[in-house]
């Protein structure tokens, strides 16, 4: 089929790859505008546009995809399906309307559960067992369109929104590929989404990596994995930003009479911190101004007392 794919961050990048592996037309790629990073501000391009550009295709990067000479670009195309994942622009009814197939987004996770900017990270935030990819028949809503394909994949112990998003990306890629054949042969059979089973996933904020040690340790142990790799978790300690990288909860009641946030117990390669119910054994640190670390090495050079209280800044 001619498609113009939209997308813009690294987890898009896959379903990129597999469209044009399987032999698809890519009349364009649609993402978002290359942003300043870094200390040097030096302008960096979107994952997905390097991509494109290794593979020859056409690259589009407009401010509002909205605009009128950008989507007359886009109508005069002719494709016959877009593709979105994770473009970060809402497409108008209009554009929703230009291809013969309409438009198809790759959203990750098991709708309705999730809808929004970030379900890979509130899933193991939440505690789910499992996770997947939906491919949507995309409408005016937040991902409320038709349920055209799924597919499960699980969330392990040690899940990190870093390493689910790999798998998430990866099964997305396999998806799509299927999913485009089926729709071409008209192989479809659309469900509705239950709205009473629906649930939304907000945007990620640095503040949501506070962590509130009144929470119980397996709560902020996903909030540790699910936040892994951005915004990560963090607390303070000697009044300096401390993140938590890896984190494992302990099922310890013997320090009912220590005070929540306080280090109970210290090991040559890790710490101990009440929390509202049993410990967080904590193995990974990263101090403000510092290198991600073993706790094995960051005791080295801050030896840590029992009875030191994080979280005051």
């Amino acid at each position: 089929m001619k498609i113009v794919f939209m997308g813009t961050p690294d987890f898009a990048v896959a379903a990129l790859e597999a469209i044009l592996q399987a032999g698809h037309e890519v009349a364009a790629v649609v993402t978002q505008p290359d942003k300043p990073k870094g200390r040097g501000k030096e302008l960096q391009m979107p994952p997905v546009k390097v991509c494109a550009l290794k593979h020859d295709v056409l690259v589009l990067q407009p401010d509002k995809i909205k605009e009128v000479e950008v989507v007359e670009q886009l109508r005069n195309f002719g494709a016959d399906i877009f593709v979105v994942a994770a473009f970060g622009q809402i497409l108008s009814s209009e554009i929703l309307q230009l291809p013969r197939f309409g438009c198809v987004n790759i959203h990750a996770s098991l709708l309705p559960r999730y809808r929004g900017a970030a379900p890979i990270q509130w899933a193991i935030i939440q505690g789910e067992t499992e996770t997947g990819i939906t491919i949507m028949q995309m409408d005016k809503g937040l991902d409320t369109g038709d349920m055209l394909f799924q597919c499960k994949v699980p969330i392990t112990k040690k899940e990190t929104g870093e390493s689910l998003h790999d798998k998430l990306s990866q099964a997305g890629a396999e998806l799509i590929v299927d999913a485009l054949e089926k729709i071409e042969e008209g192989k479809v059979c659309p469900e509705k989404q239950k709205e009473e089973e629906a649930s939304y996933a907000s945007m990620l904020k640095k503040s949501l990596g506070r962590i509130d040690w009144n929470q119980d340790a397996y709560y902020i142990d996903r909030l540790v994995r699910g936040l892994n790799s951005w915004p990560s978790a963090y607390t303070y300690y000697q009044k300096k930003t401390l993140k938590i990288w890896e984190s494992e909860p302990v099922e310890d009641d013997r320090n009912e009479d220590q005070e929540v946030g306080s280090i109970v117990k210290v090991e040559k390669d890790a710490f101990y911190v009440k929390t509202g119910k049993y410990l967080l054994k904590i193995t990974e640190v990263q101090l403000e101004g510092k290198k991600r670390m073993k706790v094995r090495d960051f005791l080295l050079g801050y030896p840590l007392m029992e009875g030191t209280f994080l979280g005051c800044v």
